[in-house]
């Protein structure tokens, strides 16, 4: 019985730490699913080897030494998610085409309740949310392995340089010369600008900027959702690697290529930090509204500046724990998870 006592013991010791795990490896990673599967693998070879497990740092330090380790495995045939701005011009409305392309190349949403722990602390909850962002994200996904971990673990997690480089078997040197290098890396992509600002929680402005947000796109009212685009906004929807820029293009795809959008329904979501949406388009052969895409979107001085729509509704659905099938009648439903 004192056997299974422990277990259970290490069981919830461990658990414990599952979702600021889950942040750290889908910063490292930028897949909400290899996230999860780094993070089991992390949390069953720390099982495995508890026995080991001298004390000589905290649990929680070991646990992020074998979760880097499982990340930096994973990372080693050198591919690198991206979001379509980062691999393609945009294109012009006349020549607008949708090819996709296979799912490791993207960036992909995340649930904020499966990387965001809840902490205390306003400041360390706004950097946290910050470090999940789309833009930010994908500026990590330029770093090499290493510097990405050293950044998050100094820069987000304010880790100290002498405990990341017991956790990297380097030297504090060796880290403080990473974070540098890393550091110039995002600066020169500048994602703070592409990102927008959007507070937390949002603002009396930003609550109102979606609410009109709603009303014009499940009215498929173009005008209205013109004067909410910023000049400069663009719209994504991966797995295509089609992306538009400015109000004029993206509503023009939305009336034509998009044009079975309308009459859609939205429920709100919160991903990577953000506010979104899980859209639903009408169900011609059952009725109702059946899945389509997960929307995140940006905003900057009360216009959206990104409408980024992933569009593979049988992993994301799932994930954000929506329903598979929303009844005609059911415009009311709650907010998703």
């Amino acid at each position: 019985m004192g056997s299974g006592t422990a277990t259970t013991d290490l069981d919830t010791a461990l658990e414990k730490h599952r979702t600021e795990l889950t942040g750290y490896c889908y910063r490292m990673l930028g897949s909400s699913f290899e996230a999860e599967d780094a993070v089991q693998d992390t949390l069953v070879r720390a099982w495995r080897s508890y026995d080991r497990f001298e004390g000589r740092s905290s649990l929680r330090s070991w646990l992020y030494r074998i979760a880097t380790n499982v990340c930096l495995d994973m990372l080693s045939a050198g591919n690198k998610r991206a979001r379509p701005m980062d691999l393609t011009d945009s294109s012009p409305l006349a020549r607008a085409a949708l090819s996709p392309r296979p799912d490791n190349t993207w960036l992909e949403p995340v649930p904020d309740a499966r990387v965001l722990p809840a902490v205390e602390d306003p400041a360390e909850a706004a950097v946290a949310k910050e470090s999940v962002r789309l833009a930010f994200m994908a500026a990590l996904q330029q770093l090499p392995p290493k510097q990405r971990a050293v950044l998050i673990l100094r820069e987000v997690l304010a880790w100290r340089a002498s405990e990341v480089a017991e956790l990297l078997d380097t030297t504090v040197a060796s880290v403080n010369s990473a974070l540098q290098r890393a550091r110039a890396t995002l600066a020169e992509r500048d994602p703070g600008t592409a990102a927008g600002s959007v507070s937390d929680p949002l603002d009396e402005e930003q609550q109102r900027l979606l609410e009109r947000y709603v009303k014009a796109f499940e009215g498929y009212d173009m005008t209205a959702l013109t004067a909410l685009l910023h000049e400069d906004a663009v719209m994504t929807m991966p797995p295509f690697d089609l992306w538009l820029r400015g109000p004029a293009d993206i509503t023009g795809f939305m009336t034509t290529l998009g044009a079975s959008c309308a009459g859609s329904r939205l429920l709100p979501v919160r991903a990577n930090g953000l506010p979104g949406f899980a859209h639903y388009k009408p169900d011609e052969e059952k009725g109702g509204f059946t899945p389509w895409a997960v929307q995140v979107l940006e905003a900057s001085e009360g216009r959206i500046t990104g409408f980024h729509c992933f569009l593979d509704t049988a992993r994301w659905f799932p994930l954000f724990g929506l329903p598979l099938h929303l009844e005609a009648e059911s415009d009311q439903i709650e907010e998703g998870v």
